[in-house]
């Protein structure tokens, strides 16, 4: 199928675009990015947006810096921009983990890392990373400009506290401190297919035992989220197998697992509890 008609605008500043978004928002205008979510779910007529405002040609919105100990990730900063050692310390090396097991080469190269997160789908990498670092997301429209918390964020499948007339023009991830191990782990049938479950973690280690923990999910649930139970079993507990045991199991505990056709709660509860355990090691190796 093809998509049904609509109007492209090509906005060259930002107020510019959030004054036309704010025009065609009431008649299911979208924002336009990488277009590696929206393309394929309008080419199906699940949406019909009459009109498009394409942000690619918005000088700054590219902008990858880290700045007051933050990393700003702009909202056409593509997937691919996070290669190994695009960015120095334990965050680049934990960014570039992450997007190597997102789909495939030709999205990772064209998809943004705002636009996932403005998808909000529940097998987003880069959401799950936005709630574990416990992001900051920037928010421009024509009345101007507002912060965001990911924990505020993401509401329900595909929903977020975005507005319609809004546009996520930035993220703002905290930096991980030096000396941070991460690990990452997920589960899909094939490789390149959305997640089924996800485990992340972060911490450091200090006299033997686990300090600063971060825990988190996604995919197995309507929306990715920390899991402070979890980082509170972590902390101050020493780098070992009964510690992994333990975690796994109260990871698996805390789930509310999302259900389909084929994949039941029990096996998102089975898969949490086995990818939890990897990550730790992941992290511990």
């Amino acid at each position: 199928m093809k998509p049904a008609p609509f109007i492209h605008h090509r906005p060259r500043t930002i107020e510019e675009a959030v004054r036309i978004l704010a025009e065609v928002a009431p008649d299911d205008g979208r924002v336009l990015a990488g277009g590696q979510s929206l393309v394929p779910i309008m080419a199906f007529r699940m949406a019909r947006p009459p009109h498009l405002v394409d942000i690619n040609e918005i000088e700054g919105l590219d902008r990858l810096v880290v700045q007051d100990d933050r990393l700003h990730i702009g909202a056409c900063v593509r997937h691919a921009a996070f290669g190994k050692g695009a960015i120095e310390g334990p965050t680049g090396d934990f960014l570039a983990k992450v997007m190597r097991k997102i789909a495939h080469h030709p999205i990772r190269t064209r998809g943004t890392f705002c636009g996932s997160l403005a998808h909000a789908d529940p097998a987003s990498e880069w959401c799950a990373v936005a709630a574990v670092l416990d992001a900051v997301l920037v928010a421009r429209s024509h009345e101007g400009t507002r912060e965001i918390r990911a924990r505020d964020f993401f509401e329900a499948v595909m929903t977020t506290a975005l507005r319609a007339d809004e546009i996520l023009v930035e993220a703002q991830l905290p930096l991980l401190p030096a000396g941070t191990r991460t690990g990452f782990c997920e589960f899909s049938r094939r490789a390149g297919d959305f997640a089924i479950a996800m485990v992340l973690v972060a911490w450091r280690i200090e006299n033997d035992c686990i300090v600063e923990a971060r825990f988190g999910i996604g995919g197995a649930e309507a929306f990715p989220r920390r899991l402070t139970d979890v980082e509170a079993c972590l902390n101050g507990a020493r780098p070992e197998q009964s510690t992994w045991d333990e975690a796994a199991e109260m990871a698996a505990a805390a789930l509310d697992p999302l259900e389909d056709a084929v994949t039941s709660g029990d096996y998102r509860r089975d898969l949490v509890r086995s990818l939890s355990r990897q990550a730790f090691e992941q992290a511990c190796a």
